[in-house]
């Protein structure tokens, strides 16, 4: 993030990279102008709040209104001060900050100590400032000097460069999301934004290959060439801002789901029988469908793909988007891309090395994401801001979204009657009320499962057919929260090979659908000495009535499985909201 504002750099970087912090949060740094003619460079591997007292003790010269600032999520270098942004050259006088992962980083590195430069951390991100070094002592223009830097790098990036001797500020991006607004505040540039809603109107999002300088007015470069700067976006409600003082944001993130299911409905509700929904994507009909994601996303297009076979008879494959590369799409394939964020690098990377002519829907939850505005199709899940790392109503958001769209299309490719898909769509209008009654279930019954489960070393999640990816999302969750190891398998599977992992005590988590071989299953795992754990049908440990016709399976179990992985890491003292090594929005591939 940067700011080029009256007075009080400082506190607006703060505050933005506060609601940008899940996006990584192993360091943070700020470097701020100083009334003297320096630059003061603040840095530290706690949490971003720690800036502010940081900034608060200097006893230098007043901090003026220009500055940058970033919150990291480690790729290169561990978590130390000395790999915290910024970064700065060797005469300290330019100052970068840096998202994205720099390929030719070892090459150019070696390059430049060989010229003499002098590197002070170990990540990628330092080979910037002096390339920008040497390029600004030939050009004695830091636009020019970026220019040229950007044009040596390989990788992906979003770079704010300042200039601490003239007080210029340049940005550049490629493959990594980058905004820049102006207002009666002063200019802002962020990677999301969230981060400056509050203080801006509208905003520019910078193309791959852009580079930009921020100062009264925008110099806008595209190639190398200059050009007026795009057409502004509005920006979204302020709402964001005051989303912070929630306080245990996962844990209000999956109160919140029946509202945000409810959104969905009504957003969608009329559009999907009559085949509106499908009609208005503009897209041609398709046999067969392809879901690329990751995470979370890919467990939801488990259950989206499942839902066309199950109920259209089309085939359906879920590709792990950093695996995509070679996969063979056959003719009439529709692919659809999901990603919360619509920043996921490894989503992104996916649909660029598609076959061109390659039919390509994307189901986000940011409307203005890279992944959306780089595919013809959208769908914008109306999920609304999630802060906690683990996603939870974006999950069920997605599939309800998915469910949808994979009805809508049924009928209007005259797969499916509109009577029929009707009675779906009356069931899933039951979605918001299982969802809370879930809720209320789950805690009544999990205070004891806590207790019966707070010393296991590892978990198994277990369903069958339309369960499978719920025991999927449920162990992944329990992975990110409480860094259980935790695995999930076909309920049939367990015989050959998992079932090895069972001994006296071992939790085994099951989603019960009542599916009639599952009463096997649970048979072999108790004969063994494992402890069931069951979620569903009457008489299971955590009774939830699980739906049995609906398009998106038995999505209610998700809530009793969020709740069993916040709990759990709530009691072992681990920090629900930010777990340790990851981020929610995953720009590097």
């Amino acid at each position: 993030m940067a700011c080029r504002t009256t007075a009080g750099a400082a506190d607006y970087l703060v505050a933005g990279l506060t609601m940008l912090e899940y996006r990584g949060y192993d360091s943070a740094g700020l470097a701020v102008s100083a009334a003297d003619g320096s630059t003061a460079v603040f840095r530290t591997t706690q949490r971003v709040n720690a800036l502010h007292d940081l900034a608060k003790a200097w006893g230098g010269p007043s901090l003026g209104g220009i500055g940058i600032g970033h919150t990291r999520w480690a790729t290169h270098g561990g978590v130390r001060v000395a790999n915290a942004h910024p970064h700065q050259d060797c005469l300290r006088r330019l100052s970068v900050v840096h998202n994205g992962i720099i390929d030719n980083a070892p090459h150019l590195r070696a390059e430049l100590q060989q010229l003499g430069h002098v590197f002070q951390s170990d990540v990628d991100s330092e080979v910037i400032c002096h390339l920008v070094e040497d390029a600004l002592a030939t050009t004695g223009d830091l636009l020019e000097a970026v220019n040229r830097t950007v044009q040596q790098l390989t990788g992906s990036w979003a770079i704010v460069v300042l200039d601490g001797e003239t007080r210029r500020m340049v940005a550049a991006a490629h493959r990594s999301p980058l905004l820049v607004a102006h207002s009666d505040r002063g200019m802002f540039l962020a990677s999301d934004v969230s981060a400056i809603a509050d203080w801006v109107d509208e905003f520019h999002i910078l193309d791959d290959g852009d580079v930009v300088e921020v100062s009264d007015e925008l110099v806008w470069l595209r190639d190398g060439v200059a050009v007026d700067a795009p057409d502004p976006i509005a920006s979204p409600t302020q709402a964001s801002g005051r989303r912070l003082d929630a306080g245990d944001h996962m844990a209000s993130e999956i109160d919140e789901q029946p509202e945000a299911a409810a959104r969905v409905l009504n957003d969608i509700g009329s559009l999907i029988a009559n085949g509106a929904l499908w009609r208005g994507l503009g897209l041609p009909r398709f046999d067969r469908l392809r879901v690329v994601a990751c995470g979370t996303s890919l467990n939801a297009g488990q259950v989206i793909g499942a839902g066309l076979s199950r109920l259209g008879g089309l085939a359906h494959s879920v590709v792990v988007a950093s695996e995509a590369a070679g996969s063979v799409i056959e003719p009439g394939t529709l692919t659809l891309a999901i990603s919360q964020s619509g920043e996921t690098a490894d989503v992104l990377r996916a649909i660029d090395e598609s076959p061109i002519g390659t039919p390509v829907l994307a189901l986000v939850n940011n409307a203005h994401s890279t992944l959306a505005r780089k595919v013809g199709s959208v769908l914008v899940c109306p999920a609304g801001p999630e802060v906690g790392v683990a996603a939870t109503k974006t999950f069920v958001c997605q599939v309800l979204m998915g469910a949808g769209l994979v009805i809508s299309a049924l009928v209007a490719s005259g797969r499916m009657s509109q009577t029929t898909a009707r009675a779906l769509v009356d069931d899933l209008a039951q979605t918001p009320e299982r969802l809370a009654a879930a809720a209320d279930s789950a805690r009544l019954a999990l205070p004891g499962v806590i207790e019966d489960v707070r010393n296991a070393n590892g978990f198994i999640f277990l369903g069958r057919g339309a369960a499978v990816p719920y025991a999927a999302e449920g162990a992944l969750k329990l992975k990110e929260l409480t860094y259980r190891w935790a695995e999930a398998y076909p309920a049939g599977e367990l015989k050959h090979g998992p079932l090895a992992l069972v001994e006296d005590g071992t939790p085994v988590v099951v989603v019960d659908d009542a599916d009639p071989r599952l009463v096997g299953n649970i048979a072999e795992v108790s004969a063994r000495g494992g402890r069931i754990l069951t979620i569903g049908q009457p008489g299971s440990r955590i009774e939830v009535p699980l739906s049995k016709h609906s398009p998106c399976g038995p999505l209610e179990a998700v809530v009793p499985l969020q709740l069993l992985a916040l709990n759990l890491a709530a009691d072992l003292g681990f920090d629900v909201d930010k777990p340790r090594n990851l981020a929610k929005s995953v720009t590097v591939d």
